[in-house]
């Protein structure tokens, strides 16, 4: 561990400011409820529209895009971010920790301008979906490797030793025996890092590329209900990032119960 765990005085101290926490939020939550009913957003006439099957079936059109975005950049960037994380390990480590901290310094958007400008001028024009998922891909690879370099080197080097007594390789090693317990530690970490990328791909509507966000918005101009259409999209990504959340937490659990 990192730090000590809190004693009772910094337990007691976390509490209060937990509940001052939520107390305030309560506020704001009546308050913003109050001059939305003032403004007559409560309505119910503006509502309604998403109470019908149309309006969904073109929000979840829209998630299905996002979902669609976060599952190929998690794959481009796993599997970047594996080799990324073996290349720093190995005997000429620095172009990959060049690589690492590059990216972990560029914005994302910086890296979609590239993409969607400076591309196209030397003539490779990506298809919209390519647009967002590459960069994205690019970014998070780089906070993939971290991940894995971390799970790797957390592995007892007694594991490494036993297969290497078995008449393992260095190769075989990692991938039998290393690895598969390294992904088992960092699960948690890397459903974790899935809510930060599901999030991300909200930038496609900078090459329009029409995921839940950029769906909100065409519908927004569609309906005039801007206030109304941002908050069901909110709730949304509320209910898909909690779940996410929510799996990571009983990753963590489980692989904490396993180590006992």
């Amino acid at each position: 561990m990192m730090f000590d765990p809190p004693g009772p005085r910094g337990r007691r101290r976390s509490r209060v400011a937990t509940a001052v926490s939520v107390l305030v939020v309560l506020a704001l939550v009546v308050v913003a409820v109050r001059r939305f009913d003032a403004a007559g957003q409560l309505e119910l006439a503006k509502w309604r529209p998403f109470l019908t099957w149309p309006v969904w079936r073109y929000l979840l059109t829209g998630l299905w895009a996002t979902v669609l975005a976060a599952a190929a950049v998690f794959a481009l960037a796993s599997v970047a971010g594996l080799g990324l994380a073996f290349g720093r390990m190995s005997a000429f480590p620095w172009p990959f920790r060049a690589y690492v901290e590059v990216m972990r310094t560029i914005p994302v958007l910086l890296l979609i301008y590239v993409v969607l400008f400076v591309l196209p001028a030397y003539g490779l024009d990506l298809p919209l979906f390519w647009k967002l998922v590459l960069p994205l891909a690019f970014s998070h690879a780089a906070q993939f490797a971290e991940i894995f370099r971390a799970g790797v080197l957390a592995v007892d080097r007694g594991q490494g030793e036993a297969g290497a007594s078995l008449g393992l390789t260095h190769a075989q090693n990692m991938r039998l025996v290393v690895l598969p317990q390294a992904v088992r530690n960092v699960l948690p970490s890397l459903v974790s890092q899935t809510v930060g990328l599901l999030k991300d791909t909200a930038l496609g509507y900078v090459v329009s590329y029409l995921e839940l966000l950029q769906s909100g918005r065409v519908l927004a101009n569609f309906n005039h209900l801007l206030i109304q259409t941002f908050l069901v999209v909110a709730l949304v990504y509320l209910v898909v990032n909690a779940s996410l959340s929510k799996l990571a937490r009983y990753l963590e659990a489980r692989s904490a119960r396993s180590a006992r």
